[in-house]
């Protein structure tokens, strides 16, 4: 047993580091969420395995593709709320870390309701989507702001459920 307490110091900065991944290797909004860790664990088989390998290449695709969709929904719930006014704080609303807490209990079970009708009756996360609880907080943020219902209409207006799927490269429809 080695007692320095610096002496795992460069594994843990380099797993905290490919950690998070929500929308890129560095990105310090991450909480560690069932998907964050269904990420990270997926890179950590891939970096056992050799680079040459078939299942190296699926594995980064995989890997790649699921980084790519984190993307595009954070740029959805971007876009809609710069359209609410909310230019200059949407990154701010959108962040979400470890340290991030729900502002009022009361608002949990009210937040819960929207983020399923959101995921129900829009487009705004892809079909195949489990829900994330990064965006529960970003509702509850939305609730104190009493801008959540107003939230849900744009998304509605913006990405409208297709029947048939949906399609992440499909373009948004302009605002009326």
């Amino acid at each position: 047993s080695n007692n320095n307490p610096y002496a795992s110091f460069g594994a843990t900065l380099a797993r905290d580091e490919e950690q998070n991944l929500w929308s890129t290797p560095h990105d310090v909004t991450h909480t560690e969420a069932d998907d964050d860790r269904v990420l990270y664990n997926m890179i950590v088989v891939r970096n056992q395995l050799d680079k040459d390998s078939e299942e190296w290449q699926k594995l980064n695709y995989d890997i790649y593709t699921l980084r790519q969709t984190r993307k595009e929904v954070r740029s959805r719930w971007k876009h809609i709320l710069e359209d609410l006014g909310f230019q200059k704080e949407a990154d701010s609303l959108l962040s979400v870390t470890k340290l991030s807490i729900i502002s009022d209990s009361q608002n949990m079970s009210k937040a819960r309701d929207i983020l399923l009708k959101l995921s129900e009756e829009t487009n705004i996360f892809p079909t195949s989507w489990e829900l994330s609880e990064r965006y529960l907080f970003v509702v509850d943020r939305l609730i104190a702001l009493d801008a959540a219902d107003e939230f849900f209409r744009l998304a509605s207006a913006v990405y409208p459920k297709r029947p048939g799927g949906d399609r992440l490269d499909e373009a948004p429809r302009p605002l009326q």
